[in-house]
């Protein structure tokens, strides 16, 4: 406890420290240095853990020439299409009606654009959706039954999402429903036990988000999600939302989350975790930031422990210009993806802000 609280305190005075050096000044860009980019920027592709593929694939294409983009959503491709990764794509866990709704978002750091898709339905690969967004509208995000139409007009095809193991997984969700839900009776920030579900092995979220530099020193990312498992429909968590789920600067970094959408939507973490390199930050240093303004934003008691710290965990994922990458969660265990080059990617522990007890 007495290291996470000198962490804790390190970050608080570094936060105000900077936050002070900017008190009374014109906040324009041009105000703030940015980070001196390596002479040869060396390529590499950051995921979260469940992206061993993902980098791996994307290292492959940006060796061979691809843009960034292109790379990451390849990799992520591989993962919206495994049925046995029930958290993304084809077999992601359904809402609580037993349909499953898909979220994603991209950035493209050389042209500073993005796209995305939220709550579609019947799309295998929402990642490649938010890109067709991103490069044949004149909008960011797209929605529900727009999104879907939308991609049929562009030649995505139709499908069933549900596999028949998510299917069992939901159906026991639905067996074993009490009367305690997402559906919430009216209270304030002092409420507790309210919220609560079966959890351990039914309650289920979870994402990829994928960044990359590539051979030209330019940086993209990609996050994409079923959401959490047996949600209220129309659920949109934070992955689909630039500055929340995912967020890039080209002149700076990238960074990208996973874990409780919601906690993340009110922070805007990842575009925050941006910011916090461009003020000299490491990418980790950065994360953990986050980590901790999250948690001192959580402030409904249902969403605390008996020690004030939230019961949920987000994690973040970053890289910066210059080739540095991080990773940071809540709570300890995490793990990141990352490839440098290497044939294999490999896992790296992520900094924390509590340890999680055994």
């Amino acid at each position: 406890m007495e290291n996470e609280l000198s962490r804790r305190s390190f970050l608080k005075s570094a936060a105000l420290a900077s936050g002070a050096g900017l008190l009374g000044r014109d906040l324009s860009l041009g105000d703030i240095p940015l980070p001196t980019r390596a002479p040869n920027p060396k390529p590499l592709a950051i995921a979260s853990a469940n992206g061993l593929a993902a980098t791996a694939k994307a290292m492959e294409m940006i060796a061979a020439g691809s843009d960034a983009l292109d790379a990451v959503i390849a990799g992520v491709n591989i993962v919206e299409n495994d049925p046995k990764d029930m958290s993304v794509g084809y077999g992601g866990l359904p809402n609580e009606d037993g349909v499953v709704e898909l979220d994603s978002s991209v950035m493209h750091g050389p042209t500073g654009r993005g796209g995305a898709v939220a709550a579609i339905r019947n799309i295998r690969n929402p990642s490649s959706v938010a890109k067709v967004v991103m490069e044949r509208s004149d909008h960011v995000l797209l929605v529900g039954e727009g999104a879907l139409r939308f991609a049929v007009a562009h030649g995505f095809k139709e499908e069933n999402l549900l596999t028949d193991e998510a299917r069992e997984v939901w159906l026991k969700w639905k067996e074993n429903l009490s009367t305690e839900d997402d559906w919430l009776p009216p209270h304030d920030a002092n409420a507790r036990d309210i919220g609560e579900r079966v959890q351990k092995a039914l309650r289920l979220h979870g994402t990829i988000n994928c960044d990359a530099i590539d051979l030209n020193g330019n940086i993209s990312g990609c996050t994409t999600t079923s959401g959490l498992a047996f949600k209220i429909p129309g659920r949109v968590g934070d992955s689909p939302i630039l500055g929340a789920g995912l967020y890039v600067d080209n002149e700076v970094g990238a960074a990208g989350s996973t874990g409780r959408g919601e906690a993340n939507l009110l922070s805007c973490s990842s575009v925050m975790i941006v910011e916090y390199m461009r003020q000299g930050k490491s990418p980790t240093d950065a994360c953990l930031m986050a980590c901790e303004r999250i948690a001192r934003q959580t402030k409904e008691l249902r969403l605390k422990d008996d020690n004030g710290r939230p019961k949920f965990n987000v994690n973040f994922y970053a890289i910066s210009r210059a080739g540095e990458h991080g990773g940071a969660s809540i709570w300890s265990g995490s793990q990141y993806a990352i490839n440098t080059g290497e044939p294999q990617s490999r896992l790296v522990d992520s900094a924390y802000l509590y340890k999680r007890e055994k």
